[in-house]
């Protein structure tokens, strides 16, 4: 799965220091983000695979890979790091984070986008959706497995 390729979740962009029990930035518990250096393989392997399968459901729900030659294409094309190694849905997520074109264009670099909303006319706005309900679904695992309402 493609967030694997880094050393560390993390994405510069921290709201636990302001209290957040999940990171909005990386999605991380905050005592996970905490522990980070100290946590085991497998430790690290456990969280970054529950990251990889909410942000892919998080991603399947909003997009729709139409043409994976075109999507390869466009991935070289913006060096997306390790994009031969990544599979459809990932590699649609990075392209997608690094368009800066209209929903409508999308479909020419291999990408269907599978929400009909007004509002939504940019790639970066499908990249908001697609995190916030990444957002959402990693509060809801972390309430369903601390019983405990995240802030």
């Amino acid at each position: 799965m493609g967030l694997m390729h880094r050393s560390s979740p993390c994405v510069g962009i921290c709201s636990t220091t302001y209290g957040d029990l999940i990171c909005r930035g990386c999605k991380r518990f905050a005592h996970e983000i905490v522990g980070w250096n100290g946590f085991a393989p497998g430790q690290r392997d456990a969280v970054w695979l529950r990251l990889a399968e909410l942000r892919q459901g998080s991603v399947g729900d909003f997009l729709r890979v139409a043409d994976a030659g075109d999507l390869t294409s466009r991935a070289e094309q913006l060096r997306v790091p390790d994009f031969a190694e990544l599979d459809e849905l990932d590699l649609a997520y990075e392209v997608l984070r690094r368009s800066r074109v209209p929903v409508a264009e999308l479909a020419a670099v291999g990408i269907e986008v599978l929400v009909r909303d007004a509002a939504v006319v940019a790639a970066a706005d499908v990249v908001r959706l697609i995190d916030d309900e990444f957002f959402r679904r990693s509060r809801a695992h972390y309430e369903r497995n601390y019983r405990i309402a995240a802030q």
